[in-house]
């Protein structure tokens, strides 16, 4: 009897062009490819895939990266978490002001950060699975609040917006390397001995590399994408992640711990948050109250690039990490290709316009809606 006569008529067969078309990374991994064909055409004799051009794309891309990580996490789980940019500048100014304004220990003032934010994340989390309210609505409000405080506290303290000298307030910190240092040094050294990378011929820096190591904000985005890639997929608790935003009520009748999941990842969004804020304070030496302005939309943008549904319960930490990369490539190339920057918000809202219909498609073809 042939295999035809046992096949359940009731069981719909998909194509493997369907098959690829449900990979959360399908359409960012091609966006991608996309990108960097474009500019390798358009703007390929502009430096910008030389060693400096590649570390200031990587670095803006890392920007995305760091807090698309928990912006996708916390999608998957069914929520949005709008006071992500808030945060930002939040965490920034509580930095700035224990560490120079109080003249606490620069480690202090970063692991207290860090306590602070995170439990906000906490509340947030713990009131929208309490009242049932949406989190949109929870983080618009948590947004506007922290953005206050983060005007109030330097102008009440230091009669300005802006604070500087977090750099010397830094100097000889052991935790403050950790955000604002650079590692792979002498790596870096060797490759401009031998040729590999351009190095100064002039100056005081002459013959020193261009690059002189791999900035702690790559090395964040990138461990914080191996994290997150990994607890999503090869974990018990990566599975609730899906549950929870699959749908939450099912989960609960299998055991799952919704409230929990949920609560975490927005500590994980905030923490992811922190991170940001600490080495943007490090690099720029100072904390702004504007800093992290629409951030919260940018990381959003990114995840959904990367395949997440905007519904929960699917999505990708690689898809979001390549979002974040086509943000931060795009964002230098226009530079480079000598396009108005102004554009890139054209881009964005192109872009996400593109990604919703997409997922709305991939979301009908796993539903079998028409």
């Amino acid at each position: 009897m042939s295999n035809n006569a046992h096949t359940d008529e009731r069981v719909k067969t998909m194509s493997a062009f369907r098959r690829s078309l449900i990979r959360p990374e399908l359409g960012s991994m091609v966006g991608t490819v996309a990108v960097f064909a474009f500019f390798a055409l358009f703007a390929h004799d502009s430096g910008m895939f030389n060693a400096q051009g590649v570390l200031n794309w990587s670095i803006v891309s890392a920007q995305f990266m760091i807090i698309a990580v928990g912006a996708c996490l916390l999608m998957i789980a069914g929520e949005f978490d709008l006071s992500v940019g808030s945060m930002i500048g939040f965490a920034g100014m509580l930095i700035a002001i224990f560490s120079v304004t109080l003249g606490w220990p620069v480690w202090f003032a970063i692991l207290l950060t860090f306590v602070i934010c995170v439990a906000l994340g906490a509340l947030n989390g713990y009131i929208v699975v309490r009242t049932g309210l949406p989190s949109f609505i929870v983080t618009l409000a948590t947004l506007f609040i922290l953005r206050g405080f983060t005007i109030f506290l330097p102008q009440t303290l230091e009669r300005k917006t802006i604070i500087g000298g977090i750099r010397e307030a830094a100097e000889g910190d052991w935790l403050a390397p950790a955000f604002g240092g650079k590692i792979g040094q002498p790596l870096f050294t060797w490759l401009g001995e031998i040729g590999m990378l351009t190095v100064f011929e002039r100056g005081n820096l002459k013959g020193q590399p261009v690059v002189d190591g791999l900035p702690m904000l790559i090395v964040w985005a990138l461990a914080l994408v191996a994290v997150g890639h990994f607890v999503l997929t090869r974990t018990r608790f990566g599975n609730w992640i899906f549950a929870a935003g699959g749908d939450a009520q099912a989960a609960r009748y299998v055991g799952v711990p919704v409230n929990r999941v949920k609560i975490l990842m927005f500590m994980f969004t905030a923490f992811c948050a922190t991170v940001f804020a600490a080495c943007q304070v490090f690099e720029f030496g100072s904390a702004g109250a504007d800093r992290g302005l629409l951030k919260e939309f940018e990381a959003i943008i990114a995840v959904v690039i990367g395949g997440a549904l905007l519904t929960g319960g699917y999505g990708s930490v690689i898809g979001a990490a390549l979002g974040a990369l086509i943000f931060g490539v795009v964002q230098q190339g226009l530079f480079f290709a000598g396009v108005e920057s102004s554009l890139f918000r054209v881009f964005l809202g192109v872009i996400l316009l593109f990604a919703v219909i997409l997922n709305t498609y991939i979301r009908r073809i796993i539903t079998g809606e028409r």
